[in-house]
């Protein structure tokens, strides 16, 4: 009989578990954790090798909760290969906003959230509604996935109507391919926080594109004339463009006929069709850190409020090093500039506060919506005078864009308050103005409140 007090009796290795023990508890590990683990002998080296096991372990524990992991798979690909992506397009979960002025065609939205589907990734446009009420529209915007032969691929949805996929991600690139509203795209990460999304002309070129939808390449003519995929390269980087058409110059010049500025016309012109061609510029986007109020920042995250043209507008209010506080409004396509008020001094007064300040927020309205029914996943509409807990100086963005307005009038004339409510919410107003936008969240609990899905 083994002595229980012996710990000779009792040891055994790590190989002495189960295979699946051993692979569950290899997932929680570091990819250069799992490496070592590795070096230390061959049956390391084979477990850590197979791809269906180890990686498969990997790629559950982490995002098996989140999307479909077997759905993933299909053709060449690799659970090895899916961690790769999945562990880069993990961090595009959430809201992101765009920046800069919107191309020309005004189809970038605003504001985006990525979330999990469950063979894809995928990115919808938030808008504010247009019906005077605190709901926002949720469309199609960017479509992320991983085609059969192992090939990453991003369509634009440019109207917003494609529906999502409910079965397998590579079926359903072969039936909206042929949907002419979806551009091929590429995304460019640069860093964490920031994104590029520019169009893929070259997509329909490549041999890969051609053979996942080569079942459909009769109903649609993907691959244009070779003429055009010369034209595609040349104009594909601007260093090559300039070199391509050096060269032609001094062909030209020296080719006999006298043809020269006649091909020189027939290349600007091929160029000009293919600029008018492009369905999408390039366009940038920045992650919003932080969506939601914390104990210690009350007013920070994406919010929505009614102005007075009784149109909604999106938020953003953030926190700086110092505890200031910044608001800006996400969706003004008409400026860059969308600061709408700012303060370095946080302090803010409590409860009982002055007859002055009672009298300040007293005289001024609150814009209600115009229909204010409450729908599932919706907020309560404000009704009537919130209760204030805090009050809160602000200055006006006006004061930073004009200089001349730096003295005791100009002050005046660009301060305000913000009225903190007992419900957790705020509003905003300024001395100049005799109304006070009240602020409701966009995001709560990681869930889209007051959304309305422009497909249903």
């Amino acid at each position: 009989m083994a002595n229980p007090k012996d710990p000779k009796e009792w040891s055994f290795s790590f190989s002495d578990f189960p295979e699946d023990v051993q692979l569950c508890i290899l997932s929680f590990l570091s990819l250069p954790d799992i490496a070592n683990f590795a070096c230390t002998s061959k049956r390391s080296v084979s477990l850590c090798c197979n791809d269906t096991k180890l990686w498969f372990a990997l790629c559950q524990r982490r995002w098996g909760p989140k999307t479909q992991i077997n759905k993933w798979r299909g053709g060449q690909i690799t659970y090895k290969l899916l961690y790769k992506t999945l562990t880069q397009w993990e961090n595009l979960i959430g809201f992101w906003r765009h920046c800069g002025r919107a191309g020309l065609s005004g189809q970038c939205p605003r504001l985006i959230i990525f979330e999990w589907g469950p063979s894809f990734v995928f990115g919808s446009r938030v808008c504010p509604s247009k019906n005077g009420t605190y709901h926002v529209t949720k469309s199609p915007f960017l479509w992320m996935g991983i085609s059969p032969d192992g090939q990453i691929v991003y369509f634009l949805d440019l109207e917003g109507q494609t529906e999502i996929p409910s079965g397998d991600f590579g079926s359903w690139l072969e039936f909206v391919c042929m949907d002419q509203n979806l551009v091929p795209a590429n995304v460019n990460f640069m860093g964490k926080d920031h994104f590029v999304v520019e169009e893929n002309s070259n997509f329909w070129h490549s041999s890969k594109s051609k053979d996942v939808l080569r079942r459909i390449s009769s109903s649609k003519n993907l691959i244009e004339d070779s003429d055009e995929v010369i034209e595609s390269r040349i104009a594909g980087s601007l260093p090559d463009r300039f070199v391509s058409e050096m060269y032609t110059h001094f062909a030209n010049r020296t080719s006999p006929g006298g043809g020269g500025d006649r091909a020189w016309r027939r290349q600007r012109k091929k160029e000009k069709e293919r600029q008018g061609r492009r369905k999408w510029e390039p366009e940038h986007f920045l992650k919003v850190i932080d969506c939601s109020p914390t104990p210690d920042k009350p007013l920070q995250g994406l919010w929505k409020g009614i102005s007075g043209d009784m149109n909604l507008n999106f938020y953003l209010v953030k926190y700086d090093e110092i505890g200031g506080i910044i608001c800006q409004r996400i969706g003004d396509f008409s400026s860059s500039y969308t600061l709408v008020f700012w303060t370095s001094e946080p302090m803010s007064m409590q409860s009982p506060f002055s007859l002055e300040e009672e009298r300040i927020y007293d005289d001024r309205i609150h814009f209600q919506p115009i229909a204010a029914e409450d729908q599932i996943h919706s907020q309560p509409a404000m009704t009537g005078i919130e209760k204030v807990s805090h009050i809160l100086h602000i200055n006006s963005s006006c004061n930073l864009m004009l200089p001349s307005l730096i003295g005791s009038a100009g002050l005046q004339h660009g301060e305000g308050r913000i009225w903190q409510y007992m419900n957790g919410t705020f509003g905003f107003g300024f001395l100049r103005d005799h109304f006070i936008v009240d602020l409701k969240h966009i995001i709560q609990e990681g869930r889209l409140l007051d959304s309305v899905n422009l497909l249903q």
